[in-house]
């Protein structure tokens, strides 16, 4: 399963706004390699849905995940951040072995 904290559910919903996106946009979350960690996260609005796709409900949010990726981001918790330290979406994956300093990269 992938989950959503409150700030990212505020952000996607915000985004999907400006964009003026319907509900049939669902976030699409994904990994690619690349990054100085070896494999990169990827965020996207996506209206289809692949027959191998998982695709997970939490807090109003659907987030739609293709199974390869799935296999690195399951138990991720997608959250949100406007602080000082950084902003932005970031993922707490608890498969990552090392993350790079941005946190747009990981290893596993």
């Amino acid at each position: 399963m992938i989950t959503v904290s409150d700030k990212a559910k505020e952000k996607v919903a915000a985004l999907r706004q400006d964009a003026g996106l319907t509900d049939a946009f669902r976030l699409r979350a994904s990994v690619a390699g690349g990054g100085c960690s070896g494999l990169s996260y990827k965020l996207d609005f996506d209206d289809e849905v692949k027959p191998m796709d998982q695709e997970f409900e939490d807090k109003g949010v659907r987030v739609v995940v293709d199974m390869k990726s799935f296999l690195y981001l399951a138990g991720t918790e997608l959250d949100f951040s406007d602080g000082l330290n950084g902003k932005g979406f970031f993922f707490n994956n608890p498969n990552a072995s090392r993350t790079c300093g941005c946190g747009e990269s990981f290893s596993v």
